[in-house]
């Protein structure tokens, strides 16, 4: 699998000690920035996964800032993303197998490493179930399209 990931200053912390989890899965992770903690703006690197994952560039991506929350919230503004902040195990596992999820956002200050990589294990490992949840999603998608005129 490969994905994107990147960070805000308020995130670049986090971002860092996760690296090594996500190699010891054995996923193929291309780091976006920000590469320091200098303060940035957290739209420019959630646009940069975001629109990665739609073009289907990378399967999906991991978007860390503060709380998750604005890089949830911009993520979202690409068509064809559907971001999801992930504060616990089971929002992760849920967020994929019934959302199909395919961008996740955490917060620094709200998510510590260890819960952290046992969030992106859970989230990467998780597959969508599809059935009934395929039609539900699809309805995500077709408001999606409306919405664009």
């Amino acid at each position: 699998m490969k994905i994107a990931i990147a960070s805000d200053h308020a995130g670049f912390r986090l971002k860092e000690a996760l690296k090594p989890a996500l190699k010891e899965l054995n996923v193929e992770a291309d780091d976006l920035g920000t590469y320091d903690e200098n303060s940035v703006d957290y739209p420019d690197y959630a646009e940069k996964v975001a629109k990665g994952v739609a073009s289907g560039e990378y399967e999906r991506g991991i978007l860390i800032c503060g709380t998750g929350l604005g890089m949830c919230i911009s993520a979202n503004k690409v068509p064809g993303v559907r971001a999801v902040t992930v504060n616990d195990e089971f929002s992760a596992r849920m967020s994929r197998a019934h959302n199909n999820a395919n961008v996740l956002t955490m917060g620094e200050r709200v998510v510590g490493p260890g819960l952290a990589a046992d969030i992106i294990k859970v989230w990467l490992e998780t597959e969508f179930e599809g059935g009934r949840h395929s039609r539900r999603v699809d309805k995500m998608t077709a408001l999606e399209d409306s919405s664009r005129g």
